[in-house]
């Protein structure tokens, strides 16, 4: 019997309830049937099409005129060279690449990256060579092959993590099939998982949710990180996937309401005169998750959202235009992403339309072509390298290296920082903390350019983003014609100028760390900081008594620090870590004679420490007051700010000030700086406000709010 059969996971169909049939037959991607698809054995030599049948004919569906014969003769070799290993579910071991290829033909790859997918374990599992397959299949497909063998069976221990990635990461920024191709791979993995012991399933589903997860959703691959999610969520949290599997099973009603606003909107764009697809798009099992702890109560057109698709661009907007016009909208659902595309390539026009009976309908607009891109991502643009019809070569960067025009901007800043981190654990740390941003703005440039850089990244990042290592010498920056600090946080279309000092030899302060947000930028910092050790001081001959400092007003608390020898500046607490009464404390001496403190362990302590900075005792003082800045995470719902506030209200603590994201993708992060009677209180606080219902982490802010700190 199959893994899929054995395995519970693999049975979950995360599809809404009572979904319509559509109006016309079209190829849709739905990977959910593919593992069991694909399992047909390798059989005999005279049943071959027979074994890739499945696969032929879900690559035709996107490329009627694809060349199979080099699909037949790729399963010739990894057929006869896998034959007689068997998978750990007792399956013959050809079933996985089989099922890979079929994973990716359905999301409309290209006969290259099809052909490498069916060879991808031969060099690394069996007696076939690299020059083997080159010499069989051309120098792409031996490409693909000997990046994704590159990046070796993962070991998914602590240790072997961050260098795996690392590699696959190397990979990928070469070409953005060998990503596409280790996706597929690990979501058959997942589909398969329950033959292995729990323990080494939820090692690998949190590996999945942390990094394979993020980097589907980079790549904008929807399709596969849907179901990615769904298996994820069956592992980690068992109790609320049967909840949700519960809930749709008990809606089977739920898709009636959906269906009636769809064939509405279908007879009003009949109408217009415009043409076009409506469609019924049930959610998954994790998205209908998220809308019950945003919403509570489920209506039935919650289980769902309507797909509109049209031919053209211009079409997009008028068929907004007639759904607003006739339909009551919820402004506050409308997105563009037509105009402004997001990191990942998706293009579509978001918005809410309210029904006459009360039912809110979610609608997705855009055309064949976006939809194709938004479910398939990366994949769906075909050989990045394939010569344009005129005959031209493919673009080659100045380095030698292939130019990939399929690479999003994320990618390419990646593999430049990752170039400059030697240390794995420290490039696991950063990466994961940068695939956690799941939110990218856009800054200006005076010279009329742009910076993609993560949400909340600060003039410190950009003067990285534009000028690399000679961002050094920066002074200061203009944002939006006024002057700032480099600590300033910039906002989606801010315009950033960044003054850069004459004297190419001055650099960073430490303090930059305290701002710096990307991994390119503090990288570099680090690396200044590293070659440009301050002098030590030499000691006075009579020391003088410890100084006592106050700390910065907005912390509500003194700082004490032994500063023997010259008089130094304030005692300030370090916006990267927030120290409050009673964490435990270490302080640096930096430019202008300031002693920023610390909590211990904090990642800046700990790279000044690295640097050869001597620390400085600090303490604290004898009042028990503060105030400290948290972040809450949470699921969007009604009412959740006045709860929050009311349990900050309950434990007696005043908020100073409040801010609150706008949300993105059923998230809201609330930002609040709070004057506490007594630190000791903090933990208690925290945990009151992680009890609040929809918030899933409170934690300390990793960078103060106002510049100056």
């Amino acid at each position: 019997m199959s893994a899929e059969a054995t395995n519970p996971l693999s049975a979950a169909e995360a599809t809404g309830p009572d979904a319509p049939s559509r109006r016309r037959t079209r190829p849709r991607i739905d990977l959910r049937r593919l593992g069991r698809a694909a399992l047909l054995g390798p059989g005999t030599r005279d049943r071959l099409p027979d074994a890739i049948g499945h696969v032929a004919e879900a690559h035709r569906a996107h490329h009627p005129d694809a060349d199979l014969a080099v699909l037949r003769r790729a399963y010739v070799l990894a057929e006869s060279s896998h034959r007689g290993q068997f998978r750990k579910s007792g399956e013959p071991y050809i079933t996985h690449p089989l099922a890979v290829t079929l994973i990716l033909a359905e999301l409309g790859a290209e006969t290259t990256t099809l052909t490498a997918a069916l060879l991808h374990d031969t060099v690394e599992d069996t007696e076939v060579t690299l020059d083997q397959v080159q010499a069989q299949f051309g120098d792409e497909v031996a490409y693909l092959v000997d990046g994704v063998t590159k990046l070796e069976k993962v070991d998914y221990g602590a240790a072997a993590e961050p260098e795996t990635f690392r590699k696959m990461l190397v990979a990928t920024g070469n070409d953005v099939r060998v990503m596409s191709i280790k996706l597929a791979d690990r979501l058959h993995n997942m589909r398969t998982l329950g033959v292995m012991r729990p323990e080494k399933q939820v090692r690998i589903a949190k590996v999945t949710r942390d990094v394979l997860i993020p980097l589907a959703e980079r790549l904008g691959v929807q399709a596969l990180k849907s179901e990615l999610e769904d298996l994820v969520f069956a592992i980690l949290h068992p109790e609320e996937y049967e909840n949700t599997r519960a809930l749709i099973a008990g809606n089977t009603g739920a898709g009636d309401a959906l269906a009636a606003i769809a064939e509405h909107v279908t007879t009003l764009l009949r109408e217009a005169d415009i043409p076009a697809e409506v469609l019924v798009r049930p959610r998954h099992f994790v998205s209908v998750h998220r809308v019950r702890l945003k919403r509570g109560d489920l209506r039935g057109s919650d289980f769902g959202r309507l797909l509109v698709l049209v031919g053209e661009d211009a079409d997009c907007y008028a068929v907004l235009g007639e759904l607003h016009t006739c339909f009551t909208p919820v402004i506050s659902e409308f997105k563009d992403f037509i105009a402004a595309p997001k990191f990942n390539l998706y293009q579509s026009l978001h918005t809410a339309v309210a029904a006459p009976d009360g039912a809110v309908a979610e609608v997705l607009i855009r055309t064949h072509q976006m939809h194709k891109v938004a479910e398939a991502g990366v994949v769906a643009l075909g050989n990045p390298y394939t010569p344009p019809p005129t005959g031209d070569r493919a673009e080659t960067a100045e380095d030698g290296e292939r130019a990939d025009p399929t690479r999003p901007g994320w990618l390419s800043r990646l593999l430049d920082w990752q170039e400059a981190t030697p240390d794995p654990d420290t490039f696991w740390t950063s990466l994961r903390a940068d695939l956690a941003e799941d939110q990218e703005i856009t800054v200006f440039r005076a010279d009329g350019g742009t910076l993609g850089l993560p949400a909340g990244a600060s003039c410190v990042d950009a003067a990285y983003a534009q000028y690399g290592e000679a961002a050094h010498s920066c002074l200061g920056a203009r944002v939006n014609g006024r002057l700032a600090t480099l600590g300033t946080v910039l906002a989606d279309g801010d315009t950033v100028q960044l003054l850069l000092a004459q004297d190419a030899a001055s650099g960073p302060s430490p303090e930059w760390l305290d701002h710096a947000r990307t991994p390119a930028a503090r990288i570099a910092i680090t690396g200044w900081l590293r070659t440009h050790p301050e002098p030590a001081t030499a000691p006075a001959a009579d020391p003088r008594p410890p100084a006592s400092h106050a700390a910065d007003r907005r912390t509500g608390t003194r700082l004490l620090a032994d500063l023997p020898g010259t008089t130094a500046g304030a005692v300030r607490p370090a916006g990267c870590c927030t120290p409050v009464p009673p964490d435990e404390i270490t302080g640096f001496l930096v430019r202008g004679g300031t002693v920023t403190v610390h909590r211990t362990g904090c990642a800046a302590a700990d790279a000044m420490r690295s640097l050869g900075r001597d620390p400085v005792t600090v303490h604290w003082g004898d009042t028990d007051e503060c105030r400290v800045t948290l972040v809450a995470e949470s699921f969007g719902r009604p009412r959740l700010l006045a709860d929050l506030t009311e349990a900050i209200a309950a434990a007696g603590v005043a908020v100073v000030s409040a801010t609150v994201e706008p949300p993105c993708e059923q998230r809201v992060r609330h930002t609040y700086t709070l004057q506490l009677p007594d630190a000791a209180g903090l933990p208690a606080l925290m945990r009151a406000m992680r009890d609040v219902p929809g918030v899933y982490d409170v934690s300390r802010a990793r960078q103060c709010a106002s510049p100056d700190l």
